[in-house]
C-alpha cells in the first residue's frame, strides 16, 4: 500500500495537484464523510472537501446521542425510527470504542396525560393548545413499539416501568411529584468529532489500497472551500457524464484553484442551499432550527443522575436532556428558527431555559452559571418546513437531484441525523454509484470503523489490553487515555510516541508533545482550535488554560512550520473561537 502524505496541507495539496475526481463531496460533517468512505471502499475516485474543520458544523454541534428517536413516533416517522434502532444497534457493534449503551431514564407525572392532543398532533404535526405533558400511558405505548424494532440484532434490554417509590429508591434526587420512571437503552458518543476521524480515515486507507495510475483514489481536506461554479467539461476521458469544473479556495493560504468532477454531493447541511447557489444550481431545500446545550462541572448533579440520562418533557412542550459525560454533566436542547445569517451560538435567555429545566427535575440540586464549562449550538439541517413547528419538523432526510448550472449532476442531502449516518450513507452512495454505472462491491453494515476493530468487548478486556501496552514511560492512566481517544488505533499513536523522546505538557497530563506532532502529522490539524475542541475533550470539559494555548501552540510550531508570529496569531484564534462560539474566556499567558 502507498504511504499516504503528510505534514502541513499535505491533504490540500494533493487535490491542487491532481484536480479531478469522478466525485467530489462538499461538506465534511458526518454524512459528507460516510459517503466518502462508502464510495471509496467501492473503489471511487473521491475527494472531499470542508470549508472548516471536519465535524466542526452541526455534527459537533449535536447531543451527542446515538438513538431511534422515539418522540418522532408521534411524527409517524415509523421508517425513521426502525432504522434508527437498527443503526443504534449497529454502531453499538461496530464503532464500540465511541458508541455506548445508555440507560435512560424518563421522570412521568401523570398517567393519561396526552391522550386525545396526542393523535392530533400525531395528524397535524402542529401543537393543539396548551402544551400537554405525555403521560404513563403514552410512553409505556411508545416505548413498546421502540422495543419491537430492536427484536432483530438488538443489543440493549427491553424498557421497565417503575412507580414511583421504586423510582425515588433508585434515583431519589428526582422531584418527588413523580408518578412514574420509565427506564430504556440507548446509546451515546461521547466523542463525535473523533468518530468523524476514523470514518475519514477509513476512506482515505481504501484509496491508498485501491490506487489509481496518480495515487490514492479517496482524497479529502479540511479548510477547502467552494466558491463558485466554473466552466463545462465535455464527456470523455473515461467520463460517463458532463463534468463541471468549480473554484476551490485554500482557507489557510487563501490559494484558489481549479476542481473538475463528473459528480458533486452536495453535504453542506444547513448551508445546502446557499452551496447550491454558488454553482448555479438554486435551491429552496432547507429549514434548519438552532439547538443549544451546556456543559456542567458540577459533581452533585452528576452524582444525581447516576449514570443516565434524564430524558423528558419540559413544561413547553419540548423534550430535553441531562446526561453525564465523564466528569461533567450535558444538559439541552433547544429547537428554534435558525436564521442562517448569524452566528448559532447558546444565549442567554437559552440558559436560563436550561437552568430552569433542571430544576423541574432536580428541584433539590441548586445549579447556577458559575458551575457551566462549556456552551455550544448548532443548526439542524432540516427541510424547509414553512408553518410546521421547529419540533414537528421530520428528522428524516431525502436526496434531491438535480443537473448543475454547467453541466455536472449534484446530488444534495436534505435532513439526516447523527444515528443513520452509515445508513443514509450507503443510500447517497448507492445514488452516485448509479449516476456513474457502477457496481457496489463491498457493504458497510457490518465492517468495523477505525479504532473499534479489535476492541475490547468487556472492562476485562480493556484492563488487559492497557496492561499489554504500558511501558516505563507510559504508565496505566496515560494508556487508558490513549484507547479512549483513539480505539484500537492507540496502537498506531504508541508506535509513534515510542518512536523518540517525549514529555507530557506541564499544563495538562492528557497531551504530550509527540502525540500533538502525531495529530499534526496525521489528523489535518489546521488551527490550534481544532485540538482543543475537536481533537481532544480538553474545551468540552473547560480545561483550556492560558498556559494550555501557549505549550499546544508551541508543540505545534515545528510540525506544522508556524513561527513566533503564527503562533501568537493562533493562540488570539482560539481565545476569539472560544469566547464567541462557546462564552468562554481564556488569555494566554504571552501578551
Amino acid at each position: 500500500m502507498p504511504a499516504k502524505k503528510t505534514g502541513p496541507r499535505a491533504a490540500a495539496q494533493s487535490l491542487k495537484e491532481r484536480p479531478q475526481a469522478r466525485v467530489l463531496i462538499i461538506g465534511g460533517g458526518i454524512n459528507g464523510v460516510g459517503t466518502f468512505r462508502d464510495l471509496a471502499l467501492q473503489g471511487v475516485d473521491v475527494a472531499l472537501v470542508e470549508r472548516g474543520d471536519y465535524c466542526q458544523g452541526a455534527s459537533g454541534a449535536s447531543s451527542h446521542m446515538i438513538h431511534g428517536g422515539i418522540r418522532y413516533l408521534e411524527n409517524g416517522e415509523f421508517r425513521l425510527v426502525r432504522e434508527s434502532v437498527v443503526e443504534r444497534n449497529r454502531l453499538i457493534r461496530i464503532a464500540p470504542h465511541y458508541v455506548k449503551p445508555l440507560q435512560t431514564t424518563i421522570p412521568i407525572f401523570s398517567t393519561f396525560s396526552g391522550v386525545m392532543s396526542a393523535p392530533l398532533r400525531f395528524l397535524s404535526h402542529k401543537q393543539q393548545g396548551k402544551p400537554k405533558e405525555r403521560g404513563a400511558f403514552l410512553i409505556k405505548l411508545g416505548l413498546s413499539i421502540y422495543d419491537s424494532f430492536s427484536r432483530d440484532g438488538g443489543t440493549v434490554p427491553r424498557h421497565q416501568f417503575r412507580g414511583r417509590k421504586r423510582a425515588l429508591a433508585e434515583l431519589p434526587r428526582l422531584h418527588p411529584g413523580i408518578k412514574y420512571a420509565a427506564t430504556y437503552f440507548d446509546a451515546s458518543v461521547h466523542n463525535p468529532e473523533r468518530l468523524t476521524l476514523d470514518v475519514l480515515q477509513d476512506g482515505e486507507k481504501a484509496g491508498l489500497a485501491n490506487p489509481g495510475p496518480a495515487g490514492s483514489t479517496a482524497r479529502a481536506s479540511n479548510y477547502v472551500s467552494l466558491q463558485s461554479m466554473g466552466r463545462e467539461v465535455p464527456a470523455g476521458n473515461g467520463s460517463t457524464t458532463n463534468g463541471s469544473t468549480v473554484q476551490l479556495r485554500d482557507e489557510l493560504t487563501g490559494e484558489l484553484f481549479d476542481f473538475t468532477a463528473d459528480v458533486i454531493v452536495n453535504t453542506t447541511g444547513a448551508w445546502v442551499d446557499l452551496t447550491n447557489e454558488a454553482m448555479g444550481a438554486a435551491s429552496r431545500f432547507m429549514g434548519g432550527t438552532k439547538g443549544s446545550h451546556i456543559v456542567l462541572d458540577h459533581p452533585d448533579l452528576l452524582d444525581a443522575c447516576k449514570g443516565r440520562e434524564i430524558f423528558f418533557e419540559h413544561t413547553d412542550g419540548r423534550i430535553v436532556l441531562i446526561y453525564p459525560m465523564g466528569d461533567r454533566v450535558l444538559v439541552g436542547t433547544t429547537d428554534v428558527d435558525a436564521d442562517m445569517a448569524r452566528d448559532a451560538v447558546c444565549t442567554d435567555e437559552e440558559i436560563e431555559y436550561f437552568l430552569e429545566l433542571i430544576g423541574h427535575v432536580f428541584p433539590e440540586v441548586p445549579v447556577d452559571r458559575g458551575q457551566i464549562v462549556y456552551t455550544f449550538s448548532g443548526v439542524r439541517p432540516l427541510p424547509r418546513h414553512d408553518a410546521t413547528q421547529p419540533g414537528f419538523v421530520s428528522r428524516d432526510y431525502r436526496i434531491e437531484r438535480q443537473a448543475g448550472g454547467r453541466g455536472a449532476v449534484v446530488f444534495s442531502l436534505v435532513g439526516g441525523k447523527w444515528t443513520t449516518f452509515r445508513a443514509l450513507a450507503e443510500h447517497l452512495a448507492n445514488d452516485v454509484l448509479a449516476e456513474l454505472g457502477i457496481e457496489r462491491r463491498v457493504s458497510t453494515a457490518k465492517l468495523a470503523i477505525g479504532g473499534g476493530a479489535g476492541f475490547p468487548v468487556d472492562e476485562p478486556g480493556v484492563q488487559a489490553w492497557i496492561k499489554a501496552h504500558v511501558s516505563a514511560d507510559r504508565g496505566a492512566d496515560r494508556t487508558a487515555l490513549l484507547l479512549t481517544r483513539y480505539g484500537t488505533r492507540a496502537e498506531e499513536v504508541i508506535a509513534f510516541l515510542d518512536a523518540g523522546p517525549d514529555r507530557l505538557l506541564r499544563s495538562t497530563r492528557e497531551l504530550s508533545v509527540r502525540e500533538l506532532e502525531f495529530m499534526a502529522r496525521h489528523e489535518q490539524i489546521g488551527h490550534l482550535a481544532d485540538v482543543l475542541i475537536r481533537r481532544t475533550s480538553l474545551a468540552f470539559r473547560g480545561l483550556v488554560t492560558g498556559e494550555l494555548l501557549n505549550e499546544v501552540s508551541e508543540a505545534l510550531a515545528g510540525p506544522l512550520g508556524w513561527d513566533s508570529a503564527a503562533q501568537a496569531r493562533e493562540i488570539q484564534h482560539a481565545e476569539e473561537v472560544l469566547e464567541r462560539f462557546h462564552r468562554i474566556q481564556v488569555h494566554s499567558l504571552v501578551a
